[in-house]
């Protein structure tokens, strides 16, 4: 039986990259020639995404989805676990996948899972909502976690009815946006909020935030939280590998040695702010006071413990696998979870 082409193989001989050809089959936006170019190539492929949704509605395999941008990651470890529990106790399988935070891979991911018929994904998102709208067109259920992906692009025509009328189809009635998903995130405004008031009770001015993908929520509260006028120096992003975190708190450091405080926007940061003030030896919490995002096993052996934003990872992963699993006609409404400021040794009053 002659295999079926998928959304990689219209990729390559389109000479694009699949979250190309995803915003082109979900009417995003691209160029006229490239359009042209990728629903050319998908006729000539018979590359056919209305078999999706007939697979997603007549030969369901069951499963959920589950994508993270990485698996060595403490706190997405845990919320994999809540995910796996809930799945356990609703027999269901789970098929875990690592985006590596690059929203191409992640493409790739999502279009697998489409055309194994799993109907079911739970996402932490790395690339923007266009990636998620050829899914969502497909009839997959889909909850967010942790964070939302990016606002879509406004939509051009709309390529995926073309494709459907190729394949002599009626297209479909047109589809919610694709951020119309519920999603199981932490109150990071709550959580940061809390934090920078607890720094600034200690007597600190000066305090930085070290940032990563996805932490553009918990960016924007601490801006409100420090108030205005904001110190964008003070404001800093690394992207998702530890190299690059270490790199940014090292910066950080050496470049506002007048900084006495530190928020960092997730464990993997928190862990390159103790490396980089180690190798620079300023003593925690003496010379700089540091609050983390994430409550992982591995703050409270640091020398300081650290005081950290505890956000419920498992809950988040097992409240999000209940909304998936409920699916169904009516959207499931968003969950917003409580975080806890967890006071321990790595914060201090500001020294004059």
């Amino acid at each position: 039986m002659e295999k079926r082409a998928t959304i990689k193989d219209v990729a390559e001989a389109a000479g694009v990259g699949v979250a190309t050809v995803s915003r082109v089959l979900s009417g995003g936006s691209a160029s006229p020639s490239t359009r042209e170019r990728v629903l050319a190539v998908a006729a000539q492929l018979d590359y056919r995404p209305s078999a999706l949704g007939r697979n997603l509605r007549q030969r369901r395999t069951g499963g959920i989805g589950l994508l993270v941008p990485d698996l060595t990651d403490t706190f997405y470890g845990q919320l994999s676990e809540g995910v796996l529990a809930c799945a356990r106790a609703a027999g269901e399988p789970v098929v875990v996948g690592s985006t590596g935070g690059d929203p191409e891979q992640e493409a790739e991911l999502v279009g697998m899972l489409l055309e194994q018929s799993v109907d079911r994904v739970i996402a932490v998102p790395t690339g923007g909502a266009d990636t998620w709208a050829p899914a969502l067109k497909a009839g997959m259920t889909v909850v967010f976690a942790d964070r939302l992906p990016a606002e879509a692009v406004p939509d051009e025509p709309d390529a995926f009815a073309d494709l459907l009328l190729l394949d002599g189809l009626a297209a479909p009635p047109p589809a919610p946006r694709p951020l119309d998903a519920p999603a199981v995130l932490a109150d990071d405004r709550a959580g940061v909020r809390t934090a920078v008031r607890y720094l600034r009770g200690l007597g600190h001015r000066r305090i930085a935030f070290l940032g990563g993908p996805g932490h553009e929520r918990r960016a924007g509260a601490f801006r409100e939280a420090v108030g205005a006028p904001v110190d964008e120096e003070l404001v800093v992003f690394a992207t998702g590998s530890r190299d690059s975190a270490y790199a940014a708190a090292s910066g950080l450091f050496q470049s506002r040695p007048d900084l006495t405080a530190v928020v960092a926007g997730g464990n993997v940061l928190g862990e390159a702010a103790v490396l980089a003030a180690r190798e620079l030896d300023l003593r925690v919490p003496r010379d700089v006071s540091l609050v983390m995002y994430d409550d992982v096993p591995w703050a409270e052996l640091c020398s300081p413990p650290l005081t950290v934003i505890a956000q419920p990872g498992r809950d988040m992963g097992y409240r999000a696998a209940e909304l998936v699993l409920r699916g169904g006609p009516r959207r499931a409404r968003s969950v917003t979870l409580p975080t806890e400021l967890i006071v321990r040794g790595s914060c201090g009053p500001r020294r004059a």
